[in-house]
């Protein structure tokens, strides 16, 4: 029986387990890359194990998200993330660099590798090849210092293309052509894997933008075979010689199959405030648009904005329509100069911003109150533009720049054809803004800038047996990090000081959760479905915890949170019986004996309504003793101390 690409990847790096579905394995990390915004802590925390150097093949510390520079707090934490590099032997971009993805899958992904970063959208690289998955700060933090990722064995689902794109139907088209079939938890613990003849009409740019916005399927990672498609970009990046040839046996064994008929698909939009509201532009165009982003790590690569600016030439936007277009590299950037595709954004009206992650997140560039915002961006959320009443829509390239030039939604198909784009032969490779790790005898001298914002981690004592509480906030399904902790430009500089952050969680749903938390001594959550989906920020379990949260009780659970949860010592709990979510309410005292964990059985006591509800878990032995210590920053403290 052969073999897909995931398994032979996970294969050379295996280091516990057997890859068998659903069961506990270990994997090596070969790189590791962190953001502004999970870097910090995430650094904090590698700190705290007493590592003297990273222990990776390559760990990379980009700066591309807390960009805005509105007081002391992200300029300190920039200087404190390029001490840290210079400390423990990491790369370091600077800020202006670019979005991480991007510079990655520009200069470092590699084919074969496994690459771990605390940004949900890093199976960006799975573009390339590599086998590439988003967590929380601390395990990147743990394979930095020589840790094994664990993780269930996922199901691999074989997403297999054919035929090539229409005209004004790009790569982001695909992506959003499967959230529509599967939803943003059909991916939940499987690895999307693509093959088929149609994926040779994909470039790595395009391959890069299907794999990042996986993520929102809640898929552990996407990954494209490394073929002759991957060897000319690598060339044409002057990295040739890290490539190498994978693919699938022809004889692999899938779990799932998916089929795409490039040729069929149309331009499809995501309505508020889900990448799984998906229709097509066609069935719902002809309303007036307010603001139009273009850019981030889904939709900024040369490829993306050349073809932005071929639509936007000679074309001024609407009047009553801002545009603003963030590359995602300094190489895009310099690219879009040369060729004059530069002036073409400018004589349109575009606003220029600096290529980062920007309004993506809600970094500036908020839309105006009650909004509708077209973005080229891989997530909607409630609020996450940093304007909560407005509307967010989540488009192709294509669709955002058509649609600013009439100041409605437009299909761009109605353009006729889309004039032709060249790509270079070649891309221009100016590495200067990268700061490459230092010998460790230099590294030993380096001090490290900390900035009065930067405060040391709270404690994370061990649970007890006995878990007793209120019911402090009900959810409904698909809570996002978001909801839980909010990122833009008020609340992301807070990222390195825990007591002030946590004054923001829940602030999209229940402004007084943080008074309430810390007035009853913590207590409970209870949610539906695919709790915790959307971004790995681990902070989402980190504020909580400082809050008092001892448990998170729901249906079901994203990935990535999931382990942020066990990592802080919240015990994460699910429904034996999804019915019983309707039974309990806000206000209830919870009581939960802890000691039969390791059963997978736990009865959770209603003191409130004198009622016994049977829970369960998914936790392995090893995450079980995890959580008993208190999370993973105490377990491998201890582990190296002794």
């Amino acid at each position: 029986m052969g073999k897909t690409l995931t398994e032979k990847i996970l294969e050379q790096h295996l280091v516990e387990g057997k890859l068998e579905k659903g069961t506990d394995i270990a994997i090596k990390i070969d790189q590791t890359l962190t953001q502004d915004a999970t870097g910090t802590m995430a650094y904090l925390q590698f700190e705290s194990m007493g590592i003297s150097r990273v222990q990776t093949e390559l760990s990379v510390s980009y700066v591309d998200h807390n960009t805005l520079q509105t007081d002391f707090k992200n300029p300190d934490d920039h200087r404190y993330l390029q001490s840290i590099a210079a400390r423990y032997g990491l790369y370091f971009s600077r800020p202006g660099n670019g979005i991480c993805h991007q510079v990655h899958l520009e200069r470092f992904a590699r084919p074969g590798r496994t690459l771990l970063g605390s940004d949900s959208h890093t199976p960006t690289g799975g573009g390339v090849g590599s086998i590439a998955i988003g967590a929380g700060g601390l395990d990147v933090a743990a394979a930095m210092a020589g840790e094994s990722f664990h993780l269930k064995m996922p199901q691999i689902v074989n997403v297999y293309v054919t035929g090539k794109l229409p005209d004004f139907v790009s790569a982001k088209d695909v992506i959003l052509e499967i959230l529509r079939r599967i939803g943003v938890k059909g991916g939940v613990n499987k690895v999307l894997e693509y093959t088929g003849p149609g994926i040779k009409t994909l470039t790595v740019p395009e391959r890069g933008t299907i794999t990042n916005m996986g993520t929102e399927t809640g898929a552990t990672t996407s990954i494209f075979p490394s073929d002759e498609i991957t060897k000319e970009f690598l060339e044409a990046q002057e990295r040739g010689d890290q490539w190498t040839h994978l693919e699938p046996d022809e004889d692999a064994v899938y779990d799932e199959r998916i089929e795409i008929k490039l040729g069929e698909l149309e331009p499809l939009i995501a309505e508020p405030h889900s990448p799984g509201n998906v229709k097509t532009v066609k069935e719902i165009e002809g309303f007036k648009v307010d603001q139009v982003c273009i850019g981030s790590c889904t939709n900024s690569s040369l490829k993306d904005l050349k073809a932005v600016a071929s639509i936007l030439k000679g074309n001024t936007i609407d009047e009553g329509t801002v545009l603003t277009v963030s590359a995602g590299s300094r190489q895009v950037v310099e690219h879009m100069i040369h060729s004059g595709d530069m002036v073409d954004l400018l004589k349109s009206g575009a606003r220029i911003l600096e290529n980062a992650c920007g309004p993506c997140i809600g970094m500036g560039l908020a839309p105006k109150s009650n909004a509708v915002s077209l973005r080229t961006f891989n997530r909607n959320f409630l609020g996450r533009s940093g304007t909560k009443s407005a509307q967010a829509y989540l488009v192709s390239p294509e669709t955002a720049a058509i649609s600013a030039i009439k100041g409605k939604l437009t299909d761009p198909r109605s353009l006729g054809s889309l004039p032709e784009i060249k790509m270079p032969d070649k891309f221009y490779v100016n590495d200067n803004m990268i700061i490459p790790p230092l010998s460790p005898e230099k590294a030993k001298e380096v001090e490290i800038v900390r900035g009065p914002n930067i405060i040391p981690l709270p404690e994370f004592n061990p649970l007890p047996d006995k878990l007793s509480g209120t019911v402090l906030l009900k959810v409904e399904d698909d809570i996002t990090t978001d909801h839980i902790m909010p990122a833009g430009a008020k609340i992301l500089p807070l990222r390195s000081n825990i007591p002030e952050i946590s004054k923001f969680v829940f602030n999209v749903l229940d402004e007084t959760f943080p008074d309430r938390s810390l007035e009853k001594g913590g207590g409970f959550v209870v949610g539906g479905e695919n709790y915790g989906q959307g971004s790995s920020r681990e902070h989402a379990a980190i504020a909580p915890k400082y809050l008092g949260l001892k448990a998170v009780i729901v249906k079901s659970f994203a990935r990535i949170h999931l382990a942020n949860l066990v990592n802080f010592g919240i015990v994460p709990l699910t429904f034996v019986n999804k019915e019983d979510y309707n039974t309990v309410e806000q206000g209830d005292m919870f009581e939960i004996d802890l000691t039969t964990l390791n059963t997978g059985e736990v009865i959770l006591k209603n003191l409130t309504k004198n009622s016994e509800i049977p829970l369960s878990h998914s936790l392995g032995d090893t995450e079980i003793e995890l959580l008993k210590a208190g999370g993973k920053l105490t377990f491998i403290k201890q582990k190296h101390t002794i």
